[in-house]
């Protein structure tokens, strides 16, 4: 695949998008359209007015250098530890507070209400704390005896 535009770093570490006909858009931000269910499948660019710049269908589709830079920035941008494991809750009313096991290391979240774990297609969970911060369960018929145990109470 050879997109209509070009993307580079700027000298302050922003993307910039080029398009075919040169024009120039400082900071682009790359947005994920499916960012937990098909995270290769639609990105779009986005300008710092809210426009679109460019739609790739498939960033595996990309030229190694750009899908590089956007692959980059997505990390910069999406924070989503996996919930590898269950080590504890406090209580199995809510609020509760779990000690898990992440791909990012160890930490606590707190749950505040059941609500607050959204199934998601293939057995996936997606676990919101009272930060704000997004945990994925990618698959919880997958996680171990102990921890599935636990996570069918809040289910």
């Amino acid at each position: 695949m050879n997109p209509n535009f070009r993307l580079e770093r700027n000298a302050h570490g922003h993307l910039v998008h080029i398009a075919a006909n040169g024009d120039r858009s400082e900071n682009c931000i790359p947005v994920r359209a499916f960012p937990i269910g098909a995270p290769d499948e639609g990105v779009s660019l986005m300008g710092t007015d809210g426009h679109e710049l460019a739609w790739i269908d498939r960033l595996s589709a990309l030229a190694d250098a750009p899908r590089r830079l956007i692959e980059d920035e997505l990390a910069q941008r999406e924070f989503t530890p996996a919930i590898r494991r269950i080590r504890s809750v406090s209580t199995y009313a809510t609020p509760t507070t779990w000690d898990v096991e992440t791909d990012r290391g160890d930490t606590r979240l707190v749950l505040e209400v059941e609500e607050n774990i959204r199934r998601l297609d293939g057995g996936a969970l997606l676990v919101a704390d009272d930060r704000g911060v997004h945990f994925l369960i990618r698959d919880r018929f997958a996680l171990d005896k102990a921890s599935r145990r636990m996570l069918e109470r809040f289910l």
